[in-house]
């Protein structure tokens, strides 16, 4: 995080007792804390072999004290910053003090803050009367308390990342699991440290209850904002309310019938209609190809005469236009071989902490994945697959449509329909997705993938949403399904 341009500082006699932190920073052969009158520069110190972990104490009375002086100062740091980022135990203590106060509506005034700190037990530990008293005169004004809850975020991005360091130095000389594991576990803890997330592992009933109605009326007063991912089916959408951050969502068939065209028509409506930026993993076809299948939904120009080029001189102006309308569209695609569910977590990662940011995920397919370990057999495998990418999911708070075949079991029915059971390899899809829609067309009535037909979204999962039967239009000459007339 870069800081803002250091404003003015004059600090007052802050009553900071170099003592106060001994006891905590014994275990790393600490340094002396800087006096009173030390400058922000000198606050850190400078010498490589010092053990200290990184802090700033004056930032972390400056902010108490601006808290102390504004309830809109508490406004902005408590969106900045948790307890658990404050160096100094008693500087936590305090800070959750204020919150407590400021979220119940009281005062957060010294006296009503060293009021429930007795009341609490808390007061000695919190440093005592007199050292609170001394916060509020450390900085003249709170108009700066934003620019010192970036220094103290800083540094405890720092210190998060000397832990997960230590961990992962740990983790590779006990050598024990398999080396692509560790190197996922390392990249995790490296995620935590540079991601944005700051929830504690538990929350109180009360603080889910909250977060919950806050949802409740936004959706009431929002329609529209509360909408996931949109898949651009409107049947689909009333049902499912879009695809949300955190999902799994898995759309099977068997072959042929359209899969990767119906993944694609997601992917197309969520980067292209919705801008929201989204990455598809394919296993199974080129870039070039995705593209070609892109330009020709897109522009309606039938799939064949793409492939051959055979545009006559309407055609040619349309899909310029159409290349110009889908050139800034945040999609991306990767078709590297042999993609490993390690390499897809890294890039998802990656691409969720650019500028650009990640809204959503598609693999096509998951049987195609590979572990790159040995394993004891390829369900074991793709459970394994379905798992990580339920957490994977959840992580980055993104929806992840995963691809997946169905086995034969279908053929042998009278009317062909596949069921949730007819999975391939793996039950554990079944149990880990939160939605999942089975694609069914009618191949032996003609609708093959050159013709034109009906289709069917069988959504035969949905955790805390209706299941049902949605019809649609198959457009195979397009490379794409649309909403029925």
């Amino acid at each position: 995080m870069q800081a803002p341009q250091e404003p003015p500082f004059e600090p007052h006699e802050p009553a900071y007792d170099p003592q106060e932190t001994a006891g905590y920073e014994a275990s790393y052969d600490a340094a002396p804390l800087p006096s009173a009158s030390a400058t922000w520069q000198d606050a850190m110190p400078h010498n490589p072999t010092d053990r200290t972990p990184p802090h700033d104490i004056l930032a972390e009375q400056s902010v108490l004290g601006g808290m102390l002086q504004s309830k809109d100062a508490i406004a902005v740091v408590s969106g900045m910053l948790k307890g658990r980022d404050f160096y100094a135990p008693k500087h936590e203590i305090i800070f959750d003090a204020i919150l407590s106060l400021y979220q119940m509506g009281d005062p957060t005034d010294v006296i009503s803050v060293s009021d429930y700190l007795v009341k609490q037990g808390s007061l000695k530990r919190a440093g005592g009367l007199e050292y609170l008293h001394s916060l509020p005169g450390i900085v003249p004004t709170a108009a700066n308390a934003d620019y010192y809850a970036e220094i103290v975020d800083d540094k405890a991005v720092l210190r998060r990342l000397i832990e997960a360091g230590t961990r992962i130095v740990q983790m590779g000389f006990a050598q024990q699991g398999e080396p692509l594991d560790m190197v996922n576990r390392a990249q995790a803890d490296i995620y935590s440290v540079a991601g944005d997330e700051k929830a504690e592992d538990y929350v109180p009933l009360i603080d889910a209850v909250q977060s919950a109605i806050e949802q409740i009326e936004y959706a009431h007063s929002n329609p529209e904002g509360s909408m996931g991912v949109p898949t651009g089916f409107r049947e689909l959408d009333e049902k499912t309310n879009g695809f949300k951050g955190g999902q799994m969502i898995v759309i099977a068939a068997r072959p042929g019938m359209g899969k990767s065209t119906l993944a694609l028509d997601v992917a197309r409506a969520a980067a292209i209609g919705a801008k929201i930026p989204t990455i598809f993993f394919s296993l199974e076809m080129g870039r070039e190809e995705i593209a070609t299948r892109l330009l020709s939904a897109e522009s309606e120009i039938f799939m064949d005469r793409l492939q051959k080029g055979q545009l006559d001189a309407q055609q040619w102006p349309i899909l310029a236009n159409t290349q110009a309308r889908v050139a800034d569209a945040p999609l991306y695609i990767d078709d590297s071989p042999n993609l490993t569910l390690v390499e897809i977590r890294a890039k998802c990662r990656r691409l969720k902490q650019s500028a650009t940011g990640l809204g959503a995920v598609v693999i096509d397919y998951l049987q195609l994945l590979t572990s790159g370990k040995r394993v004891e057999s390829r369900q074991q495998e793709v459970s394994e697959f379905s798992r990580s990418l339920k957490l994977l999911a959840k992580e980055l708070d993104v929806p992840v449509i995963a691809l997946s075949q169905l086995n034969r079991a279908a053929e042998q029915r009278a009317d062909k329909r596949p069921q949730m059971s007819d999975l391939r390899e793996s039950g554990a899809i079944e149990q880990d997705a939160d939605k999942i829609i089975l694609l069914h067309r009618n191949l032996e009535a003609g609708q093959g993938d050159e013709g034109y037909g009906e289709a069917q979204f069988l959504l035969v999962k949905q955790r805390n949403g209706p299941t049902g039967e949605i019809s649609v239009a198959f457009q195979g000459q397009f490379s794409r399904f649309r909403d029925m007339a």
